[in-house]
């Protein structure tokens, strides 16, 4: 799966551009992220998760799952 640059910055709440900018080229520096530049007019870039970035993911959800519960908890009490 790969997203725009767009549909990123949409989709995380109040992330400046130059912040988002600055991470995806951390992370592709990193080789968790390719970005893939096609020659079109206007320009289309596109990022995906390389293999490295796809092995992170059930350590974020576990990461999301325990925030939305101590959310819930802080809540509660």
């Amino acid at each position: 799966m790969s997203w725009r640059f767009n549909e990123l910055q949409k989709s995380i709440d109040g992330i400046s551009q130059k912040a988002l900018t600055e991470a995806l080229r951390s992370m592709e520096a990193d080789g968790i992220v390719i970005r893939t530049a096609y020659p079109e007019v206007p320009p289309r870039v596109e990022y995906s998760l390389t293999e490295l970035g796809e092995s992170m993911r059930p350590i974020i959800k576990s990461m999301e799952s325990w925030g939305l519960a101590y959310k819930e908890q802080m809540q509660i009490e």
